[in-house]
């Protein structure tokens, strides 16, 4: 019986494996940059996890969680690019799927803050604004298609051993990093604060915060955890307007336009004061101060880190 014999291959064939393969290592590249540099710093991580909880995520400890397996989910497809894992059955659909969920979510980004800022992409390490990270969306997307057209690898033996090795690896990989923090509970204190003071500024508070409970962060406009602070606290008004949130920002005014840019913060309600002295009294010894305070009793003290709304609204409610 005659074997089958097989077309040969011609120089048109090699030079589109050989491009393939290229943009193939250049898109898992990416994937692999992508997750490193959103984890290559605290406030780089710090910011990618909260924007879950501006799409309504409504706690710190389930944001911190669903962005680590994000990242995974991005090494583990880098990991598939390059293994060559089930290319045209699974990853090259998954990529493109992924890249426009992306392109939406920065789309509605640009709709509700405007085509400004850090869209967090590459975390700290590459500024990035949304419309530019939608446009490199789109130059992934048809990369991913037209590497569906010249490189259509099948599946070769073992490939579904491979794939859950790698797949674990990946998403597990950012949780050994970064664990999870789950102490999100704030101080429990009972303090007496005079808050006074707030009313012979100039302007005073357009709200009551000497009764009632209120969360009040005292803030300096040059501090980057502040600002940082800042940020979580505008997504968690943003989410729940319904929590009494006030910000006491001190430093000079040249800073204000810069604070207010880089923590997209200006909607909330805040008072520049000036006097430094007093400002110490009722901040303590170190900022950001964020003080859960009932009727000028500080009941509550908390970091950025715990500023969970879940927990904040089981305390205004008690």
């Amino acid at each position: 019986m005659a074997e089958l014999s097989h077309p040969p291959k011609t120089a048109a064939f090699y030079i589109k494996r050989i491009i393939g393969f290229v943009l193939l290592l250049a898109m898992a590249a990416v994937f692999f940059f992508s997750a490193y540099t959103k984890m290559a710093s605290q406030t780089a991580f710090d910011s990618f996890q909260w924007t879950f909880l501006d799409l309504g995520i409504n706690s710190t400890f389930f944001a911190g969680i669903l962005a680590r397996l994000f990242i995974g989910f991005e090494l583990m497809l880098g990991l598939f690019l390059l293994f060559h894992i089930y290319l045209k059955q699974f990853t090259y659909p998954v990529v493109i799927t992924l890249l426009g969920i992306f392109i939406i979510y920065l789309l509605m980004v640009i709709v509700n803050q405007g085509d400004n800022g850090n869209c967090g992409c590459f975390g700290n390490t590459v500024t990035m604004k949304p419309s530019a990270a939608i446009w490199k969306n789109v130059a992934m997307i048809c990369t991913t298609l037209l590497l569906m057209y010249i490189y259509p690898i099948k599946p070769y033996k073992n490939q579904e051993w491979i794939c859950t090795v790698i797949g674990m690896l990946g998403l597990v990989t950012p949780f050994l990093i970064a664990p999870v923090f789950i102490n999100d509970d704030a101080q429990v204190v009972s303090q007496p604060i005079d808050l006074n003071p707030l009313y012979a500024n100039n302007p005073p508070p357009a709200v009551e915060l000497r009764k009632g409970k209120h969360i009040i962060a005292f803030m300096s406009l040059t501090c980057q955890h502040c600002r940082k602070a800042a940020y979580l606290l505008q997504i968690i008004h943003h989410q729940h307007p319904d929590v009494p949130i006030f910000i006491v920002l001190a430093g000079s005014q040249h800073f204000e336009d810069e604070f207010f840019k880089e923590t997209h913060a200006i909607a909330l309600p805040h008072i520049l004061f000036t006097d430094t002295k007093t400002f110490s009294i009722m901040s303590g010894s170190g900022v950001p101060a964020i003080y859960w305070i009932n009727n000028s009793v500080i009941e509550r003290k908390a970091n950025y880190y715990q500023l969970d709304p879940k927990s904040i609204k089981e305390w205004l409610k008690k």
